[in-house]
């Protein structure tokens, strides 16, 4: 299965569906099944994120956030570029990308890097694992072959 690793808490938001948006510095032709896997290393800058509002509030200040593993499944149903939503509002999706609008909060704006030149990955069908599975991350889309064992499903 194709996967994506990312920092914590993103990793974690993602998997708890406070985060349906994923910016990235680069764009694909990726579109489908993607497991999500949170990355080993929880740098300081990204634990001072996680102390602050709203992210302390939504996962807490307690909470253990697992690092290198896949911590959620889910569909890149489009990617955009990131000046597609530069205005405030709802990204109306075609009946062929079976999935609810996608709406520009706050909270997405929050959670992400909307600078010019970046691409907006849209998630959607978002499920956490059960427990998280240990996986050696990787740079870009990487494949992950825990899923034909049965570990994960979408």
């Amino acid at each position: 299965m194709k996967t994506l690793t990312l920092t914590q808490p993103w990793a974690t938001l993602v998997a708890f569906g406070e985060k349906r948006i994923e910016t990235r510095s680069w764009n694909t032709a990726y579109r489908g099944k993607l497991a999500i896997h949170a990355a080993k290393g929880f740098p300081k800058w990204a634990k001072e994120f996680a102390r602050e509002l709203p992210v302390s509030v939504l996962l807490g200040l307690d909470y253990e956030y697992p690092l290198g593993a896949i911590v959620a499944t889910c569909r890149l149903v489009s990617v955009l570029p990131t000046r597609a939503l530069q205005v405030d509002g709802i990204i109306r999706m075609d009946e062929a990308a079976r999935c609810p609008d996608f709406e520009m909060t706050e909270q997405e704006r929050t959670f992400g890097d909307y600078e010019p030149g970046r691409y907006a990955w849209l998630l959607a069908d978002i499920k956490p694992v059960a427990r998280p599975i240990l996986a050696r991350g990787a740079l870009g889309l990487w494949e992950f072959e825990g899923w034909e064992t049965g570990e994960l499903s979408i």
